[in-house]
């Protein structure tokens, strides 16, 4: 068994690096990071100390599959929600405030790739 990375996981590795990065120089700490359950994943779990964040962070090389962001369809947006409220439970927070983002990456080769921060996107 091999322990290579596809072109598409190095690519989504990347961009979930530089929105780690973006959410720390903004001020958050980072609790967790492609948190996985049954359900599926939450990308990064952060916090600033005044609420929980839950980012969902999107990659792309092109264009030709739309921005980056537009991936993250209502029924993605529905199991973001009820992965949060799994990650909630297994860490017994029964209330806090929480904010659901994305973080689009555009990151096309031989160029500097960018970043879109969503606050607040569902």
């Amino acid at each position: 068994m091999t322990n290579t990375l596809t072109r598409r996981q190095r690519l989504g590795r990347f961009g979930e690096d530089l929105a780690v990065r973006h959410l720390e120089n903004a001020g958050f700490v980072v609790l967790e990071r492609n948190w996985r359950s049954r359900s599926g994943e939450l990308d990064i779990v952060a916090t600033d100390r005044t609420m929980l964040l839950v980012c969902e962070v999107k990659t792309r090389a092109g264009a030709s599959t739309g921005p980056p962001e537009a991936a993250v369809t209502e029924e993605k947006a529905y199991r973001i929600r009820r992965l949060a409220h799994e990650w909630l439970t297994e860490h017994r927070m029964d209330w806090t405030p929480i904010r659901f983002d994305v973080i689009a990456v555009h990151a096309p080769p031989g160029r500097q790739p960018r970043l879109k921060h969503i606050e607040g996107a569902f």
